[in-house]
């Protein structure tokens, strides 16, 4: 079932960023020769790149941040704040409450 994939097929799961696209699929291609699972039904005589693609076009990898767009609002989680913002709210807090 592993055939050509049209462009614009595989640009919306890349946030329609050519550069992004060859970025992303490099990066699942290493990610398979490295030994981790196809997400997708391949022979093995099947091509990494091609797999990397197929899974592209499949939806099984996107970008994160195309993922986000997609994710249940109440599944987002706020970004942990870095140390000395907090203390600082903190600090704020304390003075208004004086």
């Amino acid at each position: 079932m592993l055939r050509y994939q049209p462009l614009e097929k595989l640009l919306p799961q890349a946030n329609y960023s050519v550069y992004k696209l060859v970025r992303m699929a490099a990066r699942r291609a290493m990610e398979l020769v490295d030994g981790n699972p196809k997400l997708i039904a391949a022979s093995p005589s099947v091509k990494i790149a091609t797999i990397a693609l197929e899974e592209i076009a499949s939806g099984r990898v996107v970008l994160r941040e195309v993922a986000e767009q997609f994710e249940p609002a109440h599944k987002k989680s706020p970004r942990p704040q870095k140390k000395e913002t907090l203390e600082k709210e903190e600090a704020l807090a304390e003075e208004q409450r004086v």
